[in-house]
């Protein structure tokens, strides 16, 4: 009987039935959406060893959804990607306001990894 492979702790975090204490996944693009929301969900700071791993998204909660702020949050959502997931090429990332929310955005990332295996393309929405 063939040995499972698992490679990425599966997002969002669930109870493993297998008995590891968070379930696992075994898929490459979804091992890759978990990554990037990992990487999008931790704040700077939270990782034991490794202070710098994560965004500072939520200093964006209360600022005003102006153009300027738009670019903060793709700027620092880019460099987190480049830094922590650097065979990944983004190919759009877009932040804009949600009608009738003053404090919200959806941001949408579409990528590719760089050794061309597949694409993937994700919305997230965050709010502010």
């Amino acid at each position: 009987m063939a040995k499972e492979s698992f490679i990425n702790i599966r997002f969002p975090f669930l109870d493993s039935e297998k008995g590891f204490f968070l379930d696992m996944t075994k898929q490459s693009k979804k091992a890759i959406k978990s990554d990037i929301m990992h990487l999008l969900l931790t704040n700077k700071g939270e990782r034991y060893y490794s202070p710098e791993f994560g965004t500072d998204l939520k200093r964006f909660l209360f600022e005003p959804n102006i153009d300027s702020v738009q670019a903060d949050i793709r700027s620092e959502i880019q460099k987190a990607i480049d830094k922590y997931i650097p065979n990944l090429k983004i190919d759009r990332l877009e932040v804009e306001p949600i009608e009738c929310q003053e404090h919200s955005v959806i941001v949408t990332l579409e990528y590719t990894v760089t050794n061309n295996t597949f694409v993937g393309s994700d919305i997230i929405t965050l709010e502010l």
